[in-house]
C-alpha cells in the first residue's frame, strides 16, 4: 500500500480491543452512522490511534482551465498508478461508473498486465454489462461473477474476524468473490476515494457553518440510524439527548478544519473521518487476500485536489474529460448512472430525452418481477435479508443471542426488526444491519 494520507490502518485484520467500560455514547454514534467517530472505540479506556489531525487539506485554487487541469491530472494519475503497480499484474474491478473506468484508461496507457472482473447480485439487473464492454474494448481477460443469495451467513464469522465489527457487514459484498479472484493477479488496484475527490459536495461554497453542519448530518446519519440511536440514548440513560450530542460532536470535529470554502471543507471532513473509519475498515476485505494499491490515496493527489477550483471538480468533469481525451472508445460506453447516455452526451440524462428510456426500463423491470414473482434486487442488504432462509438466519442472530439483550433492550430489537419487516424495509435496513453487527460482536468478544 502506498505511503499517503490514509496509510494509517491495520489492513490485515483488526486487533480485539482490551477494555472494561463500554462507551455507550460512542456506540450510539456508531449505530447512527455505521462507523466510529474520531478516535472512538467500543470502550472508554481504548482510543483508536488512526486519525491524523495534521492532514494537509486546504483550498488554494490555481488559475487553470478544465483542459489544463485534465492534462495535469493525466500526468499525475498515470505516474502514481505506474509507481504503485511497479510491474505487477493488476486485479481491476470494472463497473459502469467513472472511478474504475478512469483507472482502466491509466492502466491501458502505461501498458499494464490486467485481469479484470465485475460482480452483480443474483436476481438483479445486469451489473456486469459495462465492465464486460470495457474489458472487451481493451482486450483484457474478464470474470463475470455472481454474488449468490444468502452468502452472508457462511461468511459472517470471517467478516467479523477481518474487521472486528468496526463497520456493519452488509456492504462488503466483495467478500463473496474476492478470495477466488485474488489468485488471478498480484495486486488489487482500487478506485476508492475518486468519487469523493472529483466532485463537489452539493452545497453552496458560501454556506454558513450551521448549513454545513446540517448537510454533514444528512450525509453521515443513515436512515433509521438516528431513531435507533435516540432510543438507545434513552434506554441507557445518557445525559441530554442524541441529536444535541451528535450536533455537538460533529460541530467540534468540523471546527478543526480551517477551510473557508464549504465544499472543500466537507470533502476534507469526509476524507479525514468517513474514509478513515468506514472506507479503510472495509478495505481489509481485499487486503486479507492480496496486496492493495489506491492511486487516489496518494499525498500528491490530495495536493492536486486542494489546488483545483471547486467549479472544475463539480460534476466529475476532470475524470470525464480525461476519459474522453485519452480513450474516446471507453467514453462511448454508457455511464451506468446516466444510462443510456455516455460521456459525450450524458447531459441529456433526466431531460425529456430520457423519458422514453425510463418508461421502457420501468416496464421491463415490472414484467420481469411479474414473471419471476420476485422483486428486483437493487441493494446490498436485500440479498442478505430478504427471503425465508435469510429471515431465519437474521432472526437467529437477533433473537437467539442472550448477550445482545444484556446491552440492547429486547423491545428495541423487536421494534426495529418489525418495522423493517412490516413498514419501509429500505428505511429501516440500516438499523437492522447494525443490530446484527453488534450481535455478532457481542457473541465473539465484546463484554460489559
Amino acid at each position: 500500500m502506498p505511503k499517503g494520507l490514509y496509510n494509517i490502518m491495520p489492513l490485515q485484520g483488526f486487533p480485539i480491543e482490551k477494555g472494561v467500560t463500554l462507551d455507550k455514547q460512542a456506540i450510539a454514534f456508531w449505530f447512527a452512522t455505521g462507523f466510529m467517530l474520531g478516535n472512538d472505540s467500543f470502550y472508554e479506556e481504548v482510543k483508536w490511534q488512526g486519525i491524523k489531525v495534521d492532514q494537509p487539506w486546504y483550498y488554494k485554487p490555481k488559475d487553470c482551465t478544465l483542459a489544463e487541469c485534465t492534462d495535469a491530472f493525466a500526468v499525475l494519475f498515470e505516474s502514481i498508478v505506474n509507481e504503485q503497480l511497479n510491474g505487477r499484474k493488476a486485479l481491476l474491478a470494472l463497473s459502469g461508473g467513472l472511478d474504475s473506468r478512469t483507472l482502466a484508461v491509466a492502466l491501458k496507457r502505461i501498458g499494464a498486465d490486467v485481469h479484470s472482473y465485475s460482480y452483480g447480485f443474483e436476481g438483479s439487473f445486469d451489473e456486469t454489462k459495462y465492465g464486460k464492454e470495457i474489458a472487451k474494448q481493451f482486450g483484457w481477460p474478464f470474470d463475470d461473477l455472481l454474488i449468490p443469495a444468502e452468502y452472508l451467513w457462511s461468511k459472517i464469522d470471517l467478516a467479523y474476524k477481518i474487521n472486528n465489527g468496526y463497520t456493519e457487514f452488509t456492504h462488503p459484498r466483495q467478500l463473496a468473490v474476492v478470495e477466488g479472484i485474488s489468485k488471478k493477479g498480484e495486486v488489487f488496484i482500487l478506485g476508492h476515494l475518486g468519487d469523493l475527490l472529483f466532485d463537489d459536495m452539493g452545497i453552496s461554497e458560501h454556506s454558513t457553518f450551521e448549513q454545513q453542519l446540517f448537510d454533514l448530518n444528512k450525509k453521515l446519519i443513515k436512515n433509521g440510524g438516528s431513531e435507533l440511536a435516540s432510543d438507545l440514548w434513552v434506554a441507557w440513560q445518557l445525559d441530554g439527548n442524541f441529536k444535541d450530542a451528535m450536533d455537538k460532536r460533529l460541530s467540534e470535529m468540523l471546527k478543526e478544519i480551517n477551510i473557508n470554502n464549504a465544499n472543500s471543507r466537507l470533502r476534507a471532513f469526509k476524507s479525514m473521518h468517513s474514509v478513515t473509519r468506514w472506507t479503510n475498515t472495509n478495505l481489509s476485505f481485499y487486503s486479507q487476500f492480496a496486496p492493495i494499491e489506491l492511486p487516489y490515496y496518494d499525498d500528491r493527489m490530495c495536493k492536486f485536489i486542494c489546488e483545483v477550483p471547486e467549479q472544475l471538480l463539480a460534476g466529475r468533469q476532470i475524470q470525464v474529460e480525461y476519459i474522453k481525451k485519452y480513450s474516446p472508445e471507453l467514453a462511448a460506453i454508457p455511464w451506468q448512472s446516466k444510462a443510456p447516455y455516455n460521456l459525450f452526451n450524458y447531459k441529456k440524462h433526466r431531460t425529456f430525452h430520457h423519458l422514453p428510456y425510463r418508461i421502457k426500463n420501468k416496464l421491463k423491470n415490472g414484467l420481469r418481477e411479474y414473471i419471476t414473482k420476485k422483486p428486483l434486487i437493487q441493494r446490498n442488504w436485500e440479498i442478505q435479508f430478504l427471503g425465508e432462509e435469510n429471515d431465519k438466519m437474521l432472526r437467529s442472530w437477533l433473537f437467539d443471542n442472550p448477550k445482545l439483550y444484556d446491552l440492547i433492550p429486547k423491545e428495541i430489537v423487536e421494534k426495529y426488526y418489525h418495522q423493517f419487516k412490516s413498514e419501509d424495509s429500505v428505511y429501516w435496513s440500516h438499523a437492522v444491519s447494525m443490530l446484527l453487527t453488534l450481535s455478532v460482536k457481542l457473541k465473539n468478544n465484546l463484554t460489559q
